[in-house]
């Protein structure tokens, strides 16, 4: 067995929070783009995450990684706004499906989740450098 394992598991759940943290700060940075590449409002992005067995102990250990980043489908928001370039002949602008407050929440949690695996990769070299340690008398 390897016994660095939980450096890969910490690892890998340090990269899909980063990954998390990033997709969040997109959203948030088109809280108000009204355009894109598609056509239309920014729509809202959420990651994905799934547990994987990692190759370097195959078997009961895993992981935790990114397999997809999904497209939330939930309706724009309409706003009036008459003089806006992409209002429609009413007067209304189709909005991103971003509730800034939902993303700051989202943010917090994936940034507990990030300094949790800070902190198991911390102890778990605490534990090592000690067993190197006693090693040593």
């Amino acid at each position: 067995m390897n016994s660095f394992i939980v450096f890969e598991i910490s690892a890998s759940a340090l990269g899909a929070q980063g990954q998390r943290m990033n997709v969040i700060a997109s959203n948030m940075a088109n809280a108000h783009s009204t355009r894109t590449q598609e056509g239309g409002p920014y729509r809202r992005k959420d990651v994905v995450f799934s547990s994987v067995v990692l190759d370097s102990c195959p078997g009961e250990f895993k992981g935790v990684t990114v397999v997809d980043i999904a497209t939330d489908n939930t309706p724009f928001k309409t706003v009036y706004d008459p003089g806006h370039p992409d209002a429609d002949k009413d007067g209304h602008v189709a909005m991103p499906n971003i509730n800034i407050i939902e993303e700051m929440v989202n943010m917090m949690m994936a940034s507990r989740a990030y300094e949790a695996s800070v902190s198991t990769f911390n102890m778990s070299k605490a534990m090592f450098m000690k067993t190197l340690e006693l090693g040593r008398l």
